[in-house]
């Protein structure tokens, strides 16, 4: 049987190769790390998480939650991994990231059918059954190909990551436990704020020096703006935003504060906090000066520092069809966040639609279609047929699922009903096609 080639060991790649793998099919899959690094990346592991260790909500009242409850319908590897090495995050699904890569890279490397390489590809694959999914770091090489490929069909943005900060020193007669509306273990650590600390906080954040100077044409995404670009948009800006302080009671008051800073366990240990919402491109030396600023973070020491760069991404409903094929190259599929898709699980879960298209065009079979029931169906849809102008990158939301054409006039109850109808079409899909 022909070996397919899975380019790129992110959150897409992997979940590409282990579904191949699965069914039987030979893979290679090639990882550029650490031969050729990225702005971004701090290691080179397999399914390195670069931004966050959160995989976002859990329940399926929310579209992300949908999203994992089809991923493990289809046999996630990941969702597999991350249930192992999960650290507490209320309502959220997180993980120790250093664990959650190595065990992942472990899973890879036992199946007899993946061989991986390390090493850059410079050029599209000019035949055989090719999975791209070299994700937003990847390397000029294949963007110039992709360039004289797809003319104008790859866009930019700018994205961000939140700093890390050591346990042992936030203050702790500050910063309280507790999840909002005390929904399930206290799962953050909670840094409250009077209207006086906010405004010298807010002043200091707007006035302070960025590191990157953003070039023309390239903005920011809208789901993952800079801490700094948030607050410039209004005064309360943030505290609508990721510092909002509702559903929770500062100890010392008795009361709701004014504004709140989260942070979530980062690692098995809970030695280390990321500060939640917090992406920012500010200068090193200016975080800690205005993020010092923050009740409880008065000494705190960065493990990691924000940092800001360049994401990539093609004009897919220009170049993509229904089965993520690229124009005028039907044997190579994008995958991940290349693709045009925005989040680590929207990644993984192309990642797994472009694994089973791959088998089947492997085997000679037609590509399986996803039903339009489900939230990846509708994910995939969207990205390859959107009407937009002004295309940009798509995260899990209940829009994309079609709706009802009859059912309970109540906002939750059609959730609900469409939910379960997501999940029933999804378990069909898998009786058809298998996992």
């Amino acid at each position: 049987m022909d070996r397919v080639e899975v380019i790129g060991g992110g959150l897409a790649g992997c979940e590409a190769a282990w579904v191949l793998a699965r069914k039987g099919i030979p893979v290679t899959l090639i990882e550029m790390r650490p031969q050729r690094a990225t702005e971004a990346h701090k290691t080179a592991g397999l399914a390195e998480l670069v931004c966050s260790n959160s995989l976002k909500a859990v329940s399926t009242e929310r579209a992300p939650g949908l999203l994992k409850a089809e991923m493990r319908i289809l046999g996630s590897l990941l969702l597999q991994v991350a249930d192992e090495t999960e650290v507490p995050a209320g309502g959220a699904l997180a993980v120790d990231r250093e664990r959650f890569s190595r065990i992942v890279e472990e899973r890879i490397e036992e199946h007899p059918a993946i061989e991986i390489e390390r090493r850059e590809v410079s050029a599209v694959p000019e035949r055989g059954v090719t999975v791209l999914a070299t994700g937003p770091q990847t390397s000029d090489a294949i963007l110039e190909e992709l360039r004289r490929a797809v003319p104008f069909g790859t866009l930019r943005f700018y994205d961000a990551v939140s700093p890390i900060v050591s346990v042992d020193s936030i203050d702790m007669d500050t910063a309280f436990e507790a999840s909002r509306y005390e929904k399930g273990e206290a799962a953050y650590l909670n840094c409250p704020m009077n209207e006086e600390e906010y405004s010298r906080f807010y002043e200091a954040l707007v006035s302070a020096e960025p590191a990157t100077i953003q070039q023309e044409g390239i903005g920011h995404f809208e789901g993952c703006l800079p801490i700094e670009e948030m607050a410039r948009r209004g005064r309360d800006a943030l505290r609508y935003g990721p510092m909002k302080p509702v559903g929770l009671t500062d100890p010392r008051t008795g009361g709701r504060p004014y504004a709140v800073l989260q942070l979530r366990q980062e690692n098995r240990e809970a030695t280390m906090y990321n500060m939640v919402g917090f992406q920012t491109g500010l200068k090193w030396g200016e975080q800690e000066r205005v993020f010092r600023l923050i009740p409880g973070l008065q000494q705190a020491e960065f493990l990691r520092y924000g940092v800001m760069h360049k994401n990539t991404f093609l004009d897919a409903p220009r170049l993509l069809d229904p089965w993520m094929r690229l124009e005028g190259y039907p044997h190579v599929l994008v995958a991940g966040q290349l693709s045009g898709v925005e989040g680590y699980m929207e990644s993984a879960a192309s990642g797994i639609y472009c694994g089973l298209v791959a088998a089947a065009l492997t085997k000679g079979e037609e590509p399986p279609s996803l039903p339009p029931e489900t939230l990846l169906g509708g994910l995939m849809r969207q990205i390859s047929t959107s009407e937009s102008h002004d295309f940009q990158p798509m995260n899990a939301n209940f829009g994309l699922l079609p709706p009802l054409q009859k059912g309970p006039k109540n906002k939750k109850q059609r959730r609900e009903v469409m939910v379960q109808r997501a999940l029933e079409a999804m378990e069909r899909f898998v009786e058809a096609h298998g996992p």
